[in-house]
């Protein structure tokens, strides 16, 4: 088996921005493994909130690639590397290796149901109250708005997009921006305007507020949820979980922790960070298994790889094969 290890730059278009910080590109690592004519890739974001770098990552996958190349199998992904991005980008290049080699797809290897389109959510930037509005507008033909919060004046910012946009489905991602003292008075306002999730509301070290909490919204964890190991502290908290293969370590362990979720009465949500379709495509796999989908990480690109999925408005395609899977 050979490796080959590269990052990529991809623009986005104009600027991203979160409670945490801003952002112009979208940074990933591509792991892409050769054997017998067949090439299988795997795309990963290494976030720095959860201290992962590209430098990091393509670091571990180097020092790994003796065992990866010698031929490794993704039971031993996790034994391999540390850094989840790491895994997720290895864990899905031998999936698609996989799928390739014996001319399944990947749906049919992973036992699942053949996948459909899906609609993702479209997320405006943080920005001025008048600034989202003015964006929502704009998006007003997409079903599902998700919304970045989690600075002052989030209150005014819900009212003025739902007024911009009266029938669009609204989520909200607060990125550990609100308070436990702010917390019930701001999801009164998403109940409000008929918000119907909330991710992470809370930092995730200090979210035991929402345990005692009643309210009228799903409130979604993100930052707190990474694999089952932690599903345990989250079950009183939080309603659903977001996955993401750059959390789980990839689609193996995301497969799993949708599973143990739903078990635990717990909902679901597929997420991503900002990449490109090839991250996408195995994420749609989950996203088939859950209630919430927000896979637009392509439509926020100045362009996406190509061939990329195909997105109708916010309806998601299922990837074509010569993309993964």
């Amino acid at each position: 088996m050979k490796l080959e290890i590269a990052h990529e730059s991809w623009p986005i278009a104009g600027s991203f921005t979160i409670s945490r910080a801003s952002k112009t590109a979208a940074d990933v690592v591509v792991v892409t493994l050769s054997e017998d004519g067949a090439v299988g890739r795997g795309e990963c974001v290494p976030y720095p909130r959860y201290n992962e770098t590209v430098p990091g990552v393509i670091a571990a996958l180097e020092a790994a690639r003796g065992d990866i190349e010698r031929g490794c199998t993704r039971a031993h992904v996790p034994r391999l590397l540390e850094l989840h991005a790491a895994q997720n980008a290895l864990d899905c290049a031998l999936w698609d290796l996989e799928a390739k080699r014996t001319g399944k797809p990947v749906w049919q290897l992973a036992g699942l149901a053949p996948p459909q389109p899906l609609v993702t959510a479209y997320t405006l930037s943080l920005d001025t109250p008048e600034a989202m509005a003015a964006a929502a507008a704009k998006s007003s033909h997409r079903p599902l708005l998700k919304l970045k919060l989690g600075r002052d004046g989030d209150a005014e910012r819900l009212r003025l997009i739902r007024k911009a946009v009266p029938r669009s489905r609204l989520i909200v991602d607060a990125n550990e921006g609100w308070s436990p003292d702010t917390l019930a008075a701001l999801l009164a306002v998403c109940a409000e305007v008929n918000v119907e999730l909330v991710e992470q509301p809370l930092p995730a070290g200090n979210d035991e507020a929402l345990r005692r909490l009643t309210r009228n919204v799903i409130v979604c964890a993100d930052e707190s949820a990474h694999d089952r190991a932690g599903l345990d502290r989250l079950v009183g908290k939080y309603d659903a979980i977001n996955i993401k293969l750059d959390k789980t370590g990839g689609l193996t362990a995301a497969l799993a922790l949708a599973e143990a979720a739903k078990a635990k009465g717990l909902r679901i949500m597929t997420g991503c960070m900002l990449a490109t379709s090839l991250a996408m495509a195995p994420a749609m796999l989950v996203g088939q298994l859950g209630e919430f989908v927000d896979l637009d990480g392509p439509l926020l690109l100045k362009h996406d790889r190509a061939p990329g999925i195909q997105f109708h408005g916010s309806l998601m395609q299922p990837a074509r094969r010569e993309l993964w899977g």
